[in-house]
C-alpha cells in the first residue's frame, strides 16, 4: 500500500518578504474563469501523463514535501518554454532535503526552502524572486498561476487529506490535524484548483483552500526575465524592491 508523508513547517513571517500585491497594477486585466498551465506543459513535452512528469519524489518515505514541490515547479516552468533539461530526480531531491535540514527527516520551512532557491540553483535554475500572496484574495492567486505558470503553497493537513487523494476525490474542507504539506498549485476553475502531489494531479475545492491552506507564494523562475509582463505586473518595482532587501 502507498504511503504519504507530510513535512511543512508552519507559516514563518519575515518583514523583509515581498507581497505580490505591491506589484499588480490597475492595467492587469481579469483573470480568465478558467486556467490549466499543464495544457501547455503536456504539450511542449509530449506526454500528458503526469505521474512520469512529477514523481512521488521521496515523499512516500520522507518529509520532502517542499522540495518535491519545488522539483514539480521546475518541471513545469522548463515544460512551459518546451525546454530538454529533463525532470530532477528523486535523489538530486532527497540529497537536497537532507542538506537542508542538516541530515534529519524534520521537514521545512516553505521560506527557508525559497530563500536557498533565490540564492543557489537547484537543478541548475535559480529562481530571480519570490513574493507571497494573500491567500484570501483568490482573483491574486489566480493572476499568479496564469502569470508565473504555478503557486507555491502549503497548507495544514485535514483528517480526510489521503483517503481523498487515494479515492481521486478533490481535497474538501475537514477537521484539522498537527501536519503541515506543500504542494505546486497549476489550475483552477470555479470550483477549485488542480495541484501537484505525491506523483500525481489533485483537486481541491475553493472551500478547501479557505480552511486549509496557510501560505501562498507567486515565484518567478528564470525564464521571468525574458517575459513581458506588462501591462499590469511592476517586474521592473520588483526587481529594485529585490536589491534594497539583499542589501
Amino acid at each position: 500500500m502507498a504511503a504519504y508523508r507530510f513535512g511543512k513547517h508552519p507559516p514563518k513571517q519575515d518583514y523583509r518578504t515581498l507581497r505580490l500585491q505591491n506589484y499588480l497594477t490597475a492595467a492587469l486585466a481579469p483573470p480568465p474563469v478558467s486556467y490549466d498551465v499543464l495544457a501547455q506543459v503536456y504539450k511542449n513535452l509530449d506526454t500528458s501523463d503526469p505521474t512520469a512528469l512529477f514523481p512521488m519524489d521521496g515523499n512516500d518515505s520522507l518529509g520532502d514535501c517542499t522540495i518535491a514541490g519545488v522539483a514539480h515547479a521546475i518541471t513545469v516552468y522548463r515544460g512551459l518554454i518546451g525546454t530538454e533539461k529533463g525532470i530532477m530526480n528523486k535523489q538530486a531531491v532527497v540529497k537536497l532535503y537532507m542538506h537542508l535540514t542538516g541530515g534529519l527527516d524534520t521537514g521545512l520551512y516553505e521560506i527557508d526552502v525559497l530563500n536557498y532557491w533565490r540564492q543557489k540553483a537547484i537543478d541548475g535554475d535559480k529562481i530571480l524572486a519570490y513574493a507571497s500572496i494573500d491567500k484570501n484574495n483568490h482573483t491574486h492567486i489566480q493572476q499568479a498561476i496564469r502569470l508565473f505558470g504555478g503557486v507555491y503553497l502549503g497548507f495544514q493537513v485535514q483528517e480526510n487529506c489521503v483517503q481523498e487523494f487515494q479515492n481521486r476525490q478533490p481535497w474538501t474542507p475537514g477537521p484539522l490535524t498537527q501536519f503541515g504539506h506543500a504542494v505546486f498549485a497549476v489550475g483552477y476553475d470555479s470550483t477549485g484548483l488542480t495541484v501537484l502531489t505525491w506523483g500525481n494531479t489533485q483537486k481541491a475545492t475553493w472551500a478547501w483552500w479557505d480552511k486549509c491552506v496557510d501560505e501562498a507564494y507567486a515565484i518567478l523562475p528564470p525564464e521571468a526575465e525574458e517575459a513581458d509582463f506588462t501591462p499590469g505586473f511592476n517586474f521592473a518595482q520588483l526587481k529594485a524592491d529585490l536589491e534594497a532587501v539583499a542589501n
